[in-house]
């Protein structure tokens, strides 16, 4: 039905008046949305926090996770408070570990996912020490700047850290990831340095949002028709030209790599390729690059 007729449930998170949707977008199973009753701005702090884990202790089934409240650095409308969530496991949600850090707090344990975006995981059974130290991440990410990744807290008095969180609930542990987020612009990059570069943009030109972070990605509807198209040029057959023309570059790249039997060939490997493509665009958008030297600058923080 129209969105306008989409009944919602109430619910309270935080103490505060909220509702739940299922969305009409349908992106995985039982894809819900929160939303408050009062029309608020999206922010990042310690009451995100209080309120994903009220949610969670309603619906442990499902995750639960927060577009972060500066423009670029996310893909939600910023000028209503809202999560989404599901009954579904993502990509990141089966990160394996890269490697675990010390924490002053015994009853949390802490560790970097091994993913193209900086993860840092956090766990505990006690959701109250859980919130403070998720604050205090959030608060310390804010001031942070590091000239070496590019990274600046702040510009003439402009803001540009943020945090994508995303919790879920295991065996009565709390998960909670903190994705490091920055929505600095320049003359090479005036839609944002971390966000989809240039040269995949005939992919996604859009922001990279919570569900994307996630490792599933909401790619455009003209796709459809111009890999179809892309697939024909890729094996010799006829092609819209003016459908493959954005996605030229790329094919001959592909095809200067492979040779293709048959179209159902071509196709398993561009859809390969398009995945590998998109693991691409969550590098352009991390702050902290999956290298080395990203890591290290990670590991600092």
């Amino acid at each position: 039905p129209a969105r306008q007729l989409l009944r919602t449930v109430p619910l309270t998170l935080n103490g505060e008046a909220w509702r739940m949707q299922y969305s009409p977008y349908v992106y995985f199973n039982e894809h819900c949305i929160a939303l408050s009753d009062s029309h608020t701005p999206m922010d990042i702090c310690r009451a995100t926090y209080v309120r994903l884990f009220d949610f969670l202790d309603q619906f442990p089934h499902y995750f639960i996770g927060s577009n972060a409240g500066l423009p670029i650095a996310g893909g939600s409308i910023l000028s209503h408070l809202h999560f989404q969530g599901g009954r579904h496991t993502l990509p990141m949600m089966k990160a394996p570990v890269l490697r675990r850090f010390a924490c002053r707090e015994p009853e949390i344990e802490a560790s970097q996912l091994k993913w193209p975006m900086p993860v840092l995981r956090l766990e505990s059974e006690n959701r109250e020490a859980l919130t403070a130290l998720a604050e205090r991440v959030t608060l310390a990410w804010e001031q942070y700047s590091d000239a070496s990744q590019g990274i600046y807290a702040h510009t003439d008095g402009t803001a540009h850290n943020t945090i994508t969180p995303i919790s879920q609930k295991q065996d009565g542990k709390y998960i909670l990831d903190l994705v490091f987020r920055n929505n600095l612009t320049s003359a090479e990059f005036p839609l944002g340095i971390f966000h989809p570069h240039p040269c995949r943009h005939h992919i996604k030109r859009e922001n990279i949002g919570l569900i994307e972070v996630m490792g599933l990605f909401i790619l455009p509807g003209r796709l459809k028709n111009e890999l179809a198209q892309t697939v024909c040029y890729l094996c010799g057959q006829e092609y819209d030209a003016a459908a493959v023309e954005p996605h030229k570059a790329w094919a001959d790249e592909i095809r200067a790599r492979r040779s293709f039997r048959s179209p159902e060939e071509a196709q398993a490997v561009l859809r390969n390729e398009l995945a590998q493509l998109c693991m691409q665009l969550l590098g352009d958008a991390a702050v902290f690059k999956d290298t080395p030297e990203g890591n290290d600058a990670f590991a600092r923080f």
